[in-house]
């Protein structure tokens, strides 16, 4: 009886462990992370372009924002291409 006990914490350490991975993956894939680092960059980027005297600072913060933008994406073109080019 006792092991029966062992075995049913076991399993419901295995499912509290299961469900923080799936929140962890959530999370990592959620569009509020992409989009609050996306504007974390852009008015960090902002800021130091301002204070070494970038012109049009506020114009050129987009550079690094969107192109932190477009590595965050799946790019299923490219994703494709590499698919076939790794089964070959």
């Amino acid at each position: 009886m006792e092991e029966l006990e062992e075995i049913k914490k076991e399993i419901d350490l295995i499912k509290e462990r299961n469900k923080r991975v799936e929140m962890d993956k959530a999370w990592e894939t959620s569009n509020v992370r992409v989009f609050s680092i996306v504007l974390m960059t852009y008015i960090i980027t902002a800021i130091v372009f301002y204070i070494i005297g970038v012109k049009n600072f506020l114009l050129s913060a987009l550079i690094p924002t969107v192109g932190f933008y477009l590595s965050t994406q799946s790019l299923p073109f490219i994703k494709t291409w590499w698919i076939k080019k790794i089964v070959k």
